[in-house]
């Protein structure tokens, strides 16, 4: 297999970065997750303008350009012969070591991407729901990395780890005030009355507000379209636990499984001590809702249509 390494295609086993790459050295990066299909990457402009208005703003980089990010993606896909593709873009603030030689203070950023097939999950997940749990950590909304999609997973992975230890497939963090902001990789929606609601997104507060901690989220988007599209009234507002135990349906987004219904919240009774019982909260009727299922099928065929329409390749 070959990868994108730096401007060239390179065997994997000979893609070799720095010891002292910024990424390796203090996980100063950034990357998109993105899903290809019909050779195409859905909306890979949006993924390369998120991670370089990102690089701009957590004064990472200055150099990054999106529309050759996006030209790097596309011609890895072609190159790797995939139809249908996990995309994986890791941009990191490059060798450390460098600086030492740069007349003006910068080094060039590290830029990697993987092509692979995409990850497989069970159909049960979609016909029947998953099961989520709260992490036991909180989301800061006062660091500048909130919202952004920094390399800094390691929280996200363990509280994943720890969901799954207990037959949850995703945790759900709350911020200091306890209000809901998104999972460890996934962006959360719950359906009320017909209405679908989720968190904001940085960017999205009002002017004055706190920036919110949580992701904008491409494929959390591309739902939000398919929903007013459908004349369906979406929200973004602040979510509690309450919330989400008393909706009619709940579902997580992100790149990979696009659109993910939850029939339940998984718990254990007494988390202080790594024991107790596993006991479960269904949400609304426990099962996939007609919301969630038809927002899921709005979500492919949009997915399909943009990737196989030629007229903007």
């Amino acid at each position: 297999m070959d990868v994108w390494l730096n401007g060239e295609l390179v065997p994997e086993k000979e893609a070799n970065i720095s010891v002292f790459d910024s990424g390796l050295q203090h996980a100063v990066g950034l990357f998109e997750t993105m899903h290809a299909r019909n050779n195409r990457i859905f909306r890979v402009d949006q993924h390369m303008n998120r991670l370089t208005e990102s690089a701009r703003s957590l004064l990472m980089s200055t150099r990054l350009q999106p529309e050759a990010l996006a030209e790097a993606a596309e011609r890895l896909l072609v190159h790797s012969h995939l139809n249908e593709a996990r995309i994986r873009l890791t941009v990191t603030g490059g060798n450390m070591n460098m600086l030492n030689q740069s007349d003006d203070g910068h080094v060039d950023p590290t830029v990697l991407v993987v092509a692979q097939p995409p990850t497989p999950y069970p159909p049960i997940f979609f016909t029947e729901g998953v099961e989520i749990t709260i992490a036991a950590g909180r989301t800061n909304p006062w660091t500048q990395m909130a919202g952004h999609k920094t390399l800094n997973y390691w929280p996200r992975i363990h509280a994943l780890q720890m969901a799954a230890m207990i037959g949850a497939s995703e945790a759900l963090w709350l911020d200091p005030a306890a209000k809901i902001t998104c999972g460890c990789v996934s962006n959360m929606f719950i359906v009320k009355d017909g209405v679908v609601k989720t968190p904001k997104a940085r960017g999205e507060q009002t002017s004055g507000n706190e920036i919110p901690p949580v992701m904008p989220g491409i494929t959390r988007e591309a739902v939000i379209e398919c929903a007013q599209d459908s004349g369906v009234e979406v929200q973004l507002c602040e979510l509690t636990l309450d919330d989400l135990l008393a909706a009619d349906e709940a579902f997580l987004t992100n790149s990979s499984w696009h659109l993910l219904p939850v029939r339940g919240l998984r718990f254990r009774t007494n988390p202080e001590e790594g024991s107790g019982e596993i006991e479960s909260r269904s949400i609304g009727s426990g099962s996939v809702g007609p919301m969630a299922r038809k927002l899921r099928e709005d979500l492919l065929e949009l997915i399909e249509k943009e990737t196989a329409d030629s007229d903007d390749a």
